[in-house]
């Protein structure tokens, strides 16, 4: 073997170094082998999952699944009838292309509309917060039920229709032994944590975690790769702003105002808007609580106020009723007051967490157009609306 092919594998293998001595003999030969069934996809952006292709199978790896310090999970694709690799003791089988999956987060819905594959879904862990008119539909058609128990999942139900994979949430504190019922009755459980991610295009490539499940490789390179470059030119033009308007975040709660970290996708929001948010060099990617007091003085001279209200209902005048300090804040002066409320359905189910999650950049064009007007006068806003009077 020539050395510097010797020293790539060694590398590979180092890097990978939760995987045992049959995984790491079996990825030896099966990455030396270059043929594959498969179209592939690469991932660029996200940081809390991994699609490796092999001859015969996906392997898929989930980073950090629970937010903590945890193991990696991983997750072996294969077609119909094909053999269980060796050296993957602990990984979870899926057989692809999924043909019924439950999910149990609204974004999920949002990646399955991306890919135009609503009808795979056949089970939802609560029927009542969907905006998807395709999947509304398949829920009054009797064709998606509802797998979801006092904010978790309804195993029994789970084990009788049995679908071909559940999807969850990686909710910090969770561990996969809330799944044991389920993989006794062999389905597997496959945690997505698209919540750890720190930038909106590593959020919404999460879908190609989606697309790898449903052998939709070719479809969502296509789509993501044109969503990619529209946010990186969009972005770039926003750079070129004279000035960068300051913008507040959330509303004040009984408890605390929960402002979005420096490190976090919302912050990356604005920062590629052009906008000026004084928390942008914190180094959380989690939300801040602080006190109205410790917000007060950046909030008085803040030019916008995003992300405002919690009802689609709210009005310049309710949000003030709120709170009568907020009346000194120069954005509620100017009435510019904005909430990601403008695609609001009877159920009260935003599309903003669906659709929004992997449009990433109709989500930045809407915060251009309302922080520099100028740079695009043309566009409508699609999630974002400016509260009324």
């Amino acid at each position: 073997m020539p050395r510097i092919l010797y020293l790539l594998i060694s590398i590979s293998l180092l890097v990978s170094g939760c995987t045992s001595s049959g995984d790491k003999q079996k990825e030896q030969q099966a990455a030396a082998d270059t043929i594959t069934q498969f179209v592939k996809t690469d991932v660029h952006h996200a940081r809390g999952f991994d699609i490796k292709y092999f001859k015969d199978f996906k392997r898929v790896s989930i980073i950090n699944p629970f937010g903590g310090k945890s193991d990696t999970l991983q997750y072996i694709l294969l077609k119909k009838g094909t053999a269980m690799p060796a050296g993957y003791p602990r990984a979870q089988r899926i057989e692809i292309p999924v043909k019924s999956l439950a999910v149990m987060s609204s974004m999920h819905v949002g990646l399955l509309g991306f890919l135009e594959a609503e009808n795979v879904l056949t089970g939802l862990g609560s029927l009542q917060y969907v905006y998807s008119p395709k999947v509304i539909g398949l829920i009054k058609a009797g064709k998606i039920v509802e797998v979801g128990r006092d904010q978790g999942l309804n195993d029994e139900k789970v084990v009788e229709m049995r679908p071909g994979l559940v999807m969850t949430i990686g909710n910090p504190g969770g561990k996969m032994d809330h799944y044991r019922i389920l993989k006794e009755a062999g389905i597997p459980v496959l945690i997505n944590s698209e919540w750890v991610e720190r930038t909106p295009l590593a959020r919404a490539e999460w879908v190609k975690l989606m697309a790898a499940l449903l052998d939709k490789e070719e479809l969502v390179n296509q789509k993501f790769t044109q969503i990619e470059n529209e946010y990186e030119r969009l972005s770039a033009l926003a750079q070129k702003a004279v000035t960068k308007p300051t913008v507040l975040s959330g509303l004040n709660t009984k408890d605390a105002w929960f402002l979005p970290g420096g490190n976090s996708y919302m912050a990356r929001f604005f920062k590629d808007a052009g906008a000026y948010y004084p928390w942008q060099n914190d180094p959380a990617a989690e939300s801040l609580p602080l006190s109205f007091e410790a917000v007060y003085p950046f909030a008085l001279n803040a030019d916008y106020w995003l992300n405002v209200g919690f009802d689609s209902r709210d009005t310049r005048k309710s949000i003030i009723a709120q709170d009568t300090r907020y009346a000194d804040f120069k954005a509620v002066r100017a009435g510019r007051l904005y909430s990601y409320n403008r695609l609001v359905n009877e159920q009260g189910s935003n599309d903003f967490f669906e659709s929004g999650s992997v449009n990433p950049h109709t989500v930045l064009a809407d915060m251009i157009r309302i922080f520099h007007p100028e740079l695009l006068p043309d566009h409508q806003l699609v999630y974002y609306k400016q509260l009324p009077e």
